[in-house]
């Protein structure tokens, strides 16, 4: 009986229950203030609000994105690019308090057919969303040569390989 001590049993208690007090805190603290990062779609079509200087007639572009958690990857090409053709620019960025920032360099003439003798059509380009709850999300990018930021609208693209089948019976 003597290894038997109240003091001792007291102490192991106390630790106990401090343990599952905590453990009790900070998950109530986490289920109300913490959550995951909302997903976002994959393929966006970007249509300008205006045309770019010297440019006629703009194209809409594709915003492919692939997000890990909040950090996003993404490219912006035509919508008739094909990925072996086509020289791709990254774009990385993050997604914070439902706003997605992405910054890079891109072609400028995906946006349009820009004449031959322009020497640098490799830009540093920083877009910017909302991110709404609906598919139509407003933005505007800012591309490095171009003095005006351009409003743009983004309409999320559902893939072509996810469309239902017709039931012929």
């Amino acid at each position: 009986m003597n290894n038997f001590n109240f003091k001792s049993l007291a102490i192991s208690g106390i630790a106990i229950a401090s343990v599952l007090v905590l453990f009790k805190t900070v998950t109530a603290y986490g289920e109300n203030n913490l959550s995951a990062t909302s997903l976002i779609n994959s393929r966006y079509r970007l249509t300008l609000a205006k045309n770019l200087p010297n440019c006629e007639k703009g194209n809409s572009l594709i915003l492919n994105i692939q997000q890990s958690g909040i950090y996003l990857n993404a490219s912006l090409l035509p919508p008739n690019a094909n990925a072996d053709t086509k020289k791709q620019f990254p774009l990385s960025g993050k997604l914070q308090n439902q706003k997605l920032h992405l910054s890079g360099k891109i072609d400028t003439s995906n946006f349009c057919q820009l004449p031959s003798s322009q020497n640098s059509p490799d830009q540093a380009i920083t877009i910017q969303m909302s991110k709404l709850k609906n598919d139509h999300i407003p933005g505007q990018l800012k591309i490095n040569n171009i003095p005006t930021t351009l409003e743009f609208t983004a309409l999320a693209q559902t893939d072509q390989k996810e469309t239902p089948k017709s039931n012929s019976h």
